[in-house]
């Protein structure tokens, strides 16, 4: 490596070409050569830090709370930052934001990222992307585990051609229900009551229920709806249920549903009710049955998309994704413990079978 030699140390240079007393020439060469040794020790310091690059800064937001999501959500993303080349805390900075379920703080949290700022954010769930809309025209945007319509609800101008400073990625959850209560029916076929556990301040799940009350009329089947916006209105749910007995639990894709999902695998499993959910991580909770996105398989995209902003691409021209394919996970203890037996063809098709 080629070292610089500061031009201070030229003046050392030239003025042992001078005649001067012995002492004065021994004093000007022990001070030379203290000077020179700084430099060269300077000199590779100087050349490393300018070759090193600048650190990236993402933005993470969520309604959600940062134990629930250091188990899920970050993990994931993190794993495809890294597939991408990214070491976290070098070449990338991630900035987190949580709401701990007080979904009002996330304009102020999405406020706090522009002062950073970032230069990409990242949003978890429908009211972070729609509050980081609300921030900001300029600084793009990933939206994740986006289950409403995108363009429905004025997100982006399209799928194909977002249009503005947003992307991301749709879970489209809310359209698989008839799908769902259709394998319920196969494991209970003459069940004809459900309750159904949702989040009012989450306008998916606004969404989750109309779209089980109509894939449930066809089917003979009545819905109970029980609000859950905390952990209180969870336990008030579950009296509800004891109170009017129900044959099955579905509950609608939500941070605080799934931060609390084995309390309702336990209490299900109590009550000797099957659950059907949206996701695998519900069944990992205890749950019968999920049929929906695979959620670590989403986040890790959601880093793809970074990738390719950080190098420049613009949010506009990166086409909102929606999942192509789906897992049917079965959780064959809570089967046995409800004292069902899981019809051979359903296990055979299930992507994954819990033991």
């Amino acid at each position: 490596m080629r070292r610089t030699v500061p031009a201070a140390t030229g003046a050392c240079t030239r003025s042992l070409d001078f005649r001067f007393e012995e002492s004065a020439v021994r004093r000007t060469f022990a001070g030379c050569i203290v000077a020179f040794a700084v430099a060269l020790l300077a000199a590779p310091a100087i050349v490393l830090a300018q070759s090193s690059p600048k650190a990236q800064r993402v933005g993470w937001l969520s309604a959600g709370s940062a134990p629930a999501e250091a188990k899920r959500g970050v993990v994931d993303f993190q794993q495809g930052l890294r597939d991408a080349g990214y070491v976290v805390g070098q070449n990338v900075v991630i900035e987190y934001r949580y709401a701990n379920g007080n979904t009002e703080r996330l304009p102020e949290l999405a406020a706090e990222l522009m002062r950073l700022p970032v230069d990409v954010i990242v949003t978890s769930g429908e009211l972070a992307a729609l509050a980081a809309k609300r921030a900001t025209t300029t600084v793009p945007v990933v939206a994740t585990e986006f289950g409403l319509d995108p363009v429905g609800t004025g997100l982006v101008a399209s799928l194909g051609r977002p249009g503005g400073n947003i992307t991301g990625l749709a879970t489209i959850s809310e359209e698989l229900w008839q799908k769902r209560l259709g394998l319920l029916r196969e494991i209970v076929p003459k069940v004809s009551r459900l309750a159904v556990l949702w989040n009012p301040a989450n306008p998916s799940n606004v969404t989750c229920v109309n779209e089980i009350q109509a894939a449930a009329k066809p089917m003979g089947i009545r819905v109970q709806s029980l609000e859950v916006r905390d952990g209180n209105a969870l336990d008030r749910a579950f009296a509800a249920i004891v109170k009017e007995p129900t044959e099955a639990i579905v509950t609608c894709w939500d941070g605080v549903t799934l931060e609390h999902a084995r309390a309702i695998a336990d209490f299900a499993l109590k009550r000797r009710l099957p659950t059907v959910t949206p996701l695998k991580e519900y069944v990992q909770a205890g749950a019968l049955m999920s049929f929906g996105t695979s959620l670590p398989a989403h986040r890790r995209r959601a880093a793809y998309y970074v990738d390719k902003i950080l190098k420049g691409t613009k949010p506009a021209s990166l086409p909102v994704e929606r999942p192509t394919l789906f897992e049917l996970v079965v959780n064959l203890n809570t089967a046995k413990a409800l004292g069902l037996a899981l019809p051979p063809s359903l296990v055979l098709l299930a992507d994954d079978v819990i033991e």
